[in-house]
Order: C-alpha cells, then sequence, then structure tokens
C-alpha cells in the first residue's frame, strides 16, 4: 500500500493544477493566508472538518485529500503537447535514434531487458522480472482504448503525417500502421513490465532516469562503470517497434519523487515534423498534466494517475514493487509478419481457420527465443549465486488468453550451457573431459593495457572457460558464448583450427564479474571489456571508446584472449592420439594446401597465404572445411578466393562448388570472396563443397585448397 505524500508539497501542487493561489483557497475556505501558507510549509495541518471544506475548493472527495496518493482530477485536464516547429524553418523526418533499429521483437528485447539487468535492485538479491505481455484489441475494447489515448485529438496530427507518407520513412510506416488498426479493425499492444528495478526516478527536466528516457535523445545513465548504459540508445528500440510511434510508460519509483512512488505515468510520440490547421510541429509529443510552471501551461508533464486510469490505458501494474511498464502502441515485428504465412503448427496444416492471431503468436514465439539465447546465463544460478533475471511471455486478445504465460526455461533453451554455469557455480568442474556430462575449466588471460596510450600491462584477469558436450536443443554446435557482469551473452563466435573428428561440444567464456567478483582485476576487465563494445553489445573489438580511454591498439589484447581461448578449446575437445596415428594420417594424405610460388603481386605487395587445413567428410559425402590464413602486414590487403579442387594424376584439376562459405575470424565473406579485417594477422574461414558438384564419390578423391587473388572469374 502506498504512502501518502505530505499534505504542504501535495496541496501547492493541486493548487497549481487548479490555477488557484493561496490568496484564493483562504478567501474559500473564510481562513487567513497565514493559516493555508503554514499547511504548504508544513507547520501545521488542517483540522478534519476544515478537510472537508478542502476537498470541496479542489473539487474532489475527501478522501483523496486525507490520503494523497494521486492528483485531483479537476482543474488543467491530461492532454497532448505537441512540440511546436522550430523557428529556423529546421525539419525532422522522425527519431534518428530510431533509425538503428528494426523494428523486431528479438531487438526489443535484448535492448529492454539489459536495460532491467542494468536497473536491477541489488540489495535485496533478488532477480529482476520481466514480463512481456502481447494484447491485441478488437471491437470495444480497442474503441475504449482509442478514447483513452485521445485519439481524436491526435488524428488530425496522423493525417498530416499520412499525406506526407511518400517523402519519408517514418511517415511511411506510421501512415501503414494507422490503416491496419482502422481496415482490420485490430491494433497490437506489446507492454514490458520490470519488477525490482528502479524505476524512472528524477524530474521531469532535470538529470535523472526519467527524463533520459523521457525526454532526451542519446543520454545514457550508466548504474555502474560495467552497465551497458541504461535507456541509451537502445530505449529508441521502443518507439521503433511501434507502427504509431506511441509508447505510454507507468513507473513505480524506488525512491520516492514529490513524496510519491506509484503510478508516475506518461506518454511520448515520435511522428516527423508536420503542418495541422497552420501550425508546425517538430515532431515529438507528450501526454500528460500541462505543467502550470512552464509558459502558458503548456508543456506536458507527468501526473501521478489513479487506478482506473492507468487500467483504461492498460498500464496497470501486478503489485507495488518497483519497476517499469512501457507500454508499445501499434507494436510490429517485421520478421514475424514474413514468419506468418507459414503455417505455425500443426492445426494451419490441416487447414483450421486463422483466429486473427497468427501474427502474436508468432511475436510471442520470437521474444521466447531471444530472450532463451541471449540471456540464459542471467537466468541461471547455482551455488552460493541466485539469477540476476527472471523472464516470461504471455498473449492475449481482448483480454482474454491466447497463450498462457510462458516463463523462459534456460535449461530449455540452453542445456549444455546451463549446466556448464551451474557446474561452475556447484564447484563441481573437471580438469579434463573423459565421461558424457562433464563440465572441464581452464583459466585464460586478458591482459589489460594501461589506460591513457601508456604502454604495459595493468595486470592480468583470469577469465573463465568451461566447456562441456554439446546437445541438439543448443543449436549450432562448437560455439563459444562470451559474458560479462550482466551475463548477457556479448559475442558469439566459431573456434578456429579444431583438430579433425572433435565430439561436439559448447564453451563460455567468462569475464570481468561474470567470472567472480573476488577475480583478480575483475572491475577493470569488466570496464575494459564494455568499452570495446559496440552500441549494440553483441561483439567485443576495436571502438571509439576503447580507442579514447586506452589506445588505438587496445583492441589487440581482445584479440590476445580469443587466441588463447581457441587454443584452450582445442586442447580440452582433442582426442587422444591412435596407436601409430594411423585414423588421422589417412585423412591428411587426402588433404593439400596448395601454396602459391608467387606469393607477391608485380608491384611487390606481399599476399595472404594459407597456412593451414582441416577437414571431414560430412554426412551428406561433402568435404567440410576450415582453414587458416597468414596476412602480411598491410592497412589495405587485397580480396582473395579461396578455390576447391580435386588432385588427379593427370589433367587439369576439377573445381568444386561452394554449398557453404562463411567467415570465422579475421575476415568477412561477400560472394564467395574474402575480405580481410585490417591490421589482423591471421583469418580463418569454414566452408562446404557442394555434393552436386562432386564428379565421384568424395571418400576416392583427394582435396586442394588454393587461395587466389581477385574473385569470381578472375581466381
Amino acid at each position: 500500500m502506498e504512502a501518502g505524500e505530505d499534505f504542504g508539497p501535495w496541496l501547492a501542487r493541486q493548487l497549481k493544477l487548479t490555477g488557484k493561489t493561496q490568496a484564493d483557497l483562504a478567501e474559500e475556505l473564510k481562513l487567513t493566508r497565514a493559516a493555508v501558507s503554514a499547511w504548504i510549509t508544513g507547520r501545521s495541518v488542517p483540522r478534519p472538518t476544515v478537510m472537508e471544506e478542502i476537498a470541496e475548493a479542489l473539487g474532489t472527495d475527501v478522501g483523496t485529500v486525507h490520503t494523497r496518493t494521486t492528483d485531483t482530477q479537476v482543474g488543467l485536464p491530461v492532454t497532448w503537447y505537441h512540440r511546436p516547429g522550430y523557428p529556423d524553418g529546421g525539419r525532422d523526418g522522425g527519431n534518428a535514434a530510431a533509425f538503428a533499429f528494426d523494428a523486431d521483437v528479438q531487438v526489443l528485447a535484448r535492448e529492454t531487458c539489459q536495460n532491467s539487468l542494468d536497473e536491477r535492485l541489488t540489495e535485496n538479491g533478488r532477480p529482476v522480472r520481466v514480463r512481456y505481455t502481447l494484447h491485441e484489441l478488437t471491437g470495444e475494447a480497442l474503441d475504449a482504448f482509442r478514447k483513452a489515448i485521445l485519439w481524436d485529438d491526435l488524428q488530425p496530427h496522423y493525417l498530416a503525417v499520412s499525406e506526407s507518407a511518400s517523402q519519408q520513412k517514418v511517415g511511411r510506416v506510421v501512415d501503414a500502421g494507422v490503416r491496419d488498426m482502422f481496415e482490420k479493425g485490430r491494433l497490437v499492444l506489446l507492454r514490458i513490465d520490470d519488477y525490482n528495478a528502479s524505476g524512472l526516478t528524477g524530474d521531469d527536466y532535470d538529470d535523472g532516469k526519467f527524463a533520459a528516457v523521457v525526454r532526451r535523445q542519446l543520454e545514457s545513465l550508466k548504474s555502474g562503470r560495467g552497465a551497458g548504459g541504461s535507456y541509451g540508445l537502445g530505449k529508441a528500440t521502443l518507439w521503433a517497434t511501434s507502427a504509431l510511434g506511441m509508447v505510454l510508460i507507468n513507473s513505480t519509483l524506488s525512491v520516492p519523487h514529490e513524496g510519491r512512488t506509484e503510478r508516475r505515468v506518461i506518454g511520448r510520440l515520435e511522428l516527423p515534423w508536420r503542418s495541422v490547421d497552420g501550425q508546425s510541429y517538430a515532431g515529438p509529443a507528450w501526454l500528460g498534466r500541462p505543467d502550470p510552471d512552464t509558459r502558458g501551461a503548456e508543456v506536458a508533464r507527468s501526473w501521478w494517475a489513479d487506478e482506473e486510469t492507468v487500467e483504461r490505458l492498460h498500464l496497470t501494474r501486478d503489485s507495488d514493487e518497483p519497476g517499469t511498464s512501457f507500454l508499445i502502441v501499434g507494436a510490429h515485428d517485421v520478421a514475424s509478419l514474413e514468419q506468418s504465412t507459414v503455417a505455425l503448427d500443426a492445426d494451419d496444416e490441416d487447414g483450421g481457420d486463422d483466429d486473427g492471431t497468427r501474427d502474436i503468436r508468432a511475436m510471442h514465439r520470437r521474444l521466447v527465443e531471444a530472450l532463451g539465447r541471449d540471456f540464459w546465463a542471467a537466468m541461471t544460478g547455482g551455488g552460493s549465486r541466485l539469477p540476476l533475471l527472471e523472464t516470461s511471455v504471455r498473449s492475449l486478445r481482448n483480454g482474454e488468453v491466447v497463450i498462457e504465460e510462458e516463463k523462459v526455461d534456460p535449461t530449455v533453451a540452453q542445456p549444455s550451457r546451463t549446466r556448464a554455469l551451474r557446474a561452475f557455480y556447484d564447484g563441481t568442474t573437471v580438469d579434463r573431459l573423459t565421461e558424457a556430462g562433464q563440465v572441464a575449466l581452464r583459466t585464460v588471460p586478458l591482459r589489460l593495457p594501461l589506460s591513457g596510450g601508456r604502454r604495459g600491462t595493468l595486470g592480468i584477469h583470469p577469465a573463465i572457460l568451461l566447456v562441456t558436450e554439446a546437445e541438439d536443443a543448443d543449436g549450432v554446435s562448437n560455439q563459444v558464448h562470451s559474458l560479462r557482469g550482466n551475463r548477457m551473452t556479448i559475442k558469439k563466435s566459431g573456434v578456429a583450427g579444431l583438430p579433425l573428428g572433435v565430439n561436439a561440444f559448447q564453451a563460455v567464456l567468462l569475464a570481468g564479474h561474470a567470472a567472480g567478483e573476488s577475480v583478480p582485476f575483475a572491475e577493470e576487465a569488466e570496464e575494459f571489456l564494455r568499452a570495446a563494445e559496440p552500441p549494440e553489445h553483441d561483439r567485443w573489438g576495436q571502438s571509439e571508446e576503447l580507442t579514447l580511454r586506452w589506445s588505438h591498439s587496445a583492441h589487440h589484447r581482445i584479440a590476445r584472449l580469443t587466441t588463447e581461448v581457441n587454443a584452450a578449446v582445442k586442447e580440452l575437445v582433442a582426442r587422444p592420439k591412435r596407436a601409430g596415428g594411423e585414423g588421422g594420417a589417412k585423412l591428411r594424405k587426402a588433404l593439400t594446401v596448395q601454396r602459391r610460388t608467387t606469393p607477391r603481386r608485380g608491384s611487390g605487395q606481399a599476399l595472404p597465404e594459407l597456412d593451414g587445413l582441416d577437414a571431414a567428410i560430412g554426412a551428406d559425402g561433402e568435404w567440410r572445411i576450415t582453414a587458416e590464413v597468414k596476412l602480411p602486414r598491410g592497412d589495405e590487403l587485397p580480396t582473395m578466393t579461396p578455390v576447391v579442387l580435386l588432385d588427379v594424376r593427370s589433367g587439369s584439376r576439377p573445381r568444386l562448388d561452394w554449398a557453404e562459405l562463411v567467415a570465422v575470424d579475421g575476415c568477412e565473406v561477400e560472394d564467395g570472396v574474402l575480405r580481410f579485417t585490417p591490421h589482423a594477422r591471421r583469418a580463418t574461414f569454414r566452408g562446404a563443397t557442394d555434393v552436386a558438384s562432386h564428379p565421384v564419390r568424395t571418400a576416392l578423391t583427394r582435396l586442394v585448397l588454393e587461395l587466389r587473388a581477385g574473385k569470381g572469374s578472375e581466381a
């Protein structure tokens, strides 16, 4: 139950909202102005009988005056405030930050869950709980919601955007969203609730989490040096996922503001520049109570809503636990829309009627998939370590359940990696894998550089590498998932140069705080790795922040870490050599790394050179190849084309086609051509041949791999 606000500040705000002065109230109550001033400054409180008169003067009930858990509903009403156009005639075609993200619920899940992890209240040791609710509205429910968001006031602005839709991307998306709502008679809401989080604390305008989300762009308030950045660029995914550009917010605060904590409500609308009735508007708009302290009381600020209002806005929270609810109005997911044409289950194949929920079913499935893939480690506990996160997804239609609430289970989403992490927490790891189900542990060094461009090493952080047998449910095998403090998967990578015939495995790298708070240089490693991440937080490498705070070569320390990890993995998963080395020798005889006799161009520039080859015959008879390339020094390396041939005793060697060709490290693959990363010294790629291009059975052939300068037919 929420405690009421102190009487003085509450009364002062109600007078502003109703446009009354202290003198006006004193006159209505037939008291002196000094008496009213004493209430507002907290020197005294009114008698119970006077409370009734105050309620009448404010146009509310005496219960509201006694409890003071909400504002009175008289005076300045909740409305939309649209930012006026720029005086210099400048125009914005929409929120530029939103262009960094696609309308993809999986991207949304990654960004919003990361923010919730960063805002988790750590003192109580409990996880932050994040729930995603898809809710499709039709008929009367849709009409009631449109009335609650004051759609009639917004419609002229949407019409203005639609008229200029062909001129800008945001306009086209919004126009399609409005037409979908009216032509199909439906609207999809996507609500993200977190509990045991800080909430949007702070003033409406001054520095704080509220202003960072609601008022400002590209502002990131980090909860710690290793935090990914609470509500920075990633908050734009909320508006990018709304076809109407609208997000409504209800926050329960961990720290009181204006003496209150519950039902702090506001809405923000992101539209492009528009002209309505001869008046130009810059873009954004806010749903709130007019602020009496602004010029003409035009600017809308957050308000303390009553329970009925948040219910009409579909923002009712389950409890008074701190956290925030974001309601994305008109949620859309391009990937889900593409998949909705494909049968989602066996019932669809049987020709069952579409009940209109196919889109939310696809979005539901993709949310569960993304949460399990990216946050399995944060949802895993063991030993003395508790999970940091709990997530769930549910789907409704007009308040009726379409898909029951589904709690994301990391043991189902990532069974092998979850087993590995739990073994580490429980202290049951082994030095070497000898039996199924075991988890092997190695420490790998991250040599932290000195900051400020100074040469030398600050210290060595022992990151934790865990390796275990893979299971089918894991997805792609032979992968390393790299994590730091908040235990979100940052980096997924293969292992270059694996020995032939290794058993499928999964590996987990724990660095920074994820390796343990007491591990040497954990704090420094956390900060260093955070700086090495791009805004998407999906890899470690060279970044502007890393260059500015450390040096332009600091990312080489991460490359060395990757080399150490790959070497440790290969040592753990390599099978013991057979007596006499018969098994590998036969296959090695069938492999040839073709080195050119002219490793330099006419200009004298050295060319990349093949330096190692591992291959095996796949289940379908294809050659599966992993090759390493030694790279010369140079800023711009030539593109090279890998060519796979069959060795024959006479005549030209038959050339095989690639069925798959992918980059692993130090390069990119584009149209069958290798483009190498500047300043890298080695690169690795992986491929599989097209069996249809094999002239004879694979087991009877010898393989030759060449690296040719140029691309396509030039190579």
